[in-house]
């Protein structure tokens, strides 16, 4: 009986951890969910990441499989050609050697991504991308970044930082930022402000999604807050488009769960407001809080392939039906 081969795949989210092992057709095999445990501290979380590709490996022994690989998606800023993650706001390391770690624990090779562009991989082959050369992956929850994608890979930029549109300035002078700057469109945009801007303005909490519905139901506060994220969004979008011009955005994230209620008035702005950009298409993404863990797998199997002959290699995209994460 042939062995089966697999690869471990791991997304660190800043309050979960999904992990998988996939096939050589990128099925799942086996998933688990973690919390991150960031309140610990990013030393703990960082073993907690370790030894859940430990857990991975011993769960796909008793499966009698064979692992050829990790993929691990990480928050932040990351060096994917050395494997470190520089930084992560939400997390709190620095200079995380995740590579080195994680092939001292197995042995085994390691790819190391960030999570947008991991996301991103996995819309292009698996989801809203499917069949598109380029196009931008934007998930907008409590931070607003892309994966820039062409040809099913995401451009990672000279210095690891391409895709932080949430950081373009669309309102000079505006709201304080993390960064450092004022008005960046993560400010007004993400799912995030949406919240804390609605409950600034009313008393009342509520998340991004409640927010879009109440603006519908012609709550006044709720409709402020919502032009205005939907505004901020577009302006940065149109930044992006000047530079790239992609035929596609890909909307996913806590704010896209609110569907047409950011997808129609978003397309709106967006032709509204564009000189001579050509307005992209917008469509939400497929995989939903998915993507991250599917990315890192496939981003763990291109790394097999690339080391195995070409006819051994089976092929890396699910068919349609596969589980999923």
């Amino acid at each position: 009986m042939t062995t089966e081969r697999q690869v471990v795949a791991v997304d660190v989210g800043g309050t979960g951890i999904k992990a998988a092992l996939l096939d050589r057709e990128a099925a799942v095999r086996h998933r688990e969910r973690r919390a991150t445990g960031r309140e610990q501290g990013p030393e703990a979380v960082v073993a907690t990441i370790v030894d859940l590709v430990a857990d991975l490996l011993r769960q796909a022994e008793r499966q009698g499989a064979e692992v050829d690989a990790v993929g691990l998606a990480v928050p932040g800023i990351v060096d994917e050609a050395t494997g470190t993650g520089l930084y992560s706001a939400t997390i709190g390391w620095r200079d995380v050697p995740f590579r080195d770690l994680v092939v001292e624990r197995t042995g085994l090779p390691v790819v190391v991504t960030h999570d947008v562009r991991a996301g991103g991989v996995a819309e292009a082959r698996l989801g809203a991308g499917l069949g598109e050369d380029s196009f931008l992956f934007v998930p907008v929850g409590t931070s607003i970044a892309a994966a820039v994608m062409t040809g099913g890979r995401a451009l990672p930029g000279a210095n690891h930082r391409a895709g932080e549109i949430g950081h373009l300035v669309v309102r000079p002078g505006g709201e304080q930022c993390a960064c450092g700057a004022r008005g960046c469109a993560e400010t007004y945009a993400s799912a995030a402000a949406v919240a804390r801007r609605f409950t600034e303005a009313t008393g009342r909490p509520a998340l991004a999604p409640e927010v879009a519905r109440l603006a519908a139901d012609g709550d006044r506060a709720a409709r402020a807050v919502w032009d205005e994220a939907v505004g901020a969004l577009a302006d940065a979008l149109l930044t992006a488009v000047l530079v790239l011009d992609p035929p596609l955005v890909v909307l996913g994230g806590g704010l896209a769960e609110s569907g047409d209620l950011l997808l129609a008035p978003l397309a709106a702005a967006l032709a509204a407001r564009a000189r001579i950009q050509v307005a992209p298409r917008l469509a939400p993404a497929a995989l939903g809080d998915r993507a991250g863990c599917l990315g890192a797998g496939l981003c763990a199997l291109d790394a097999v392939a690339a080391t195995a002959a070409p006819d051994a290699v089976a092929a890396r995209v699910a068919p349609e039906g596969s589980p999923t994460p």
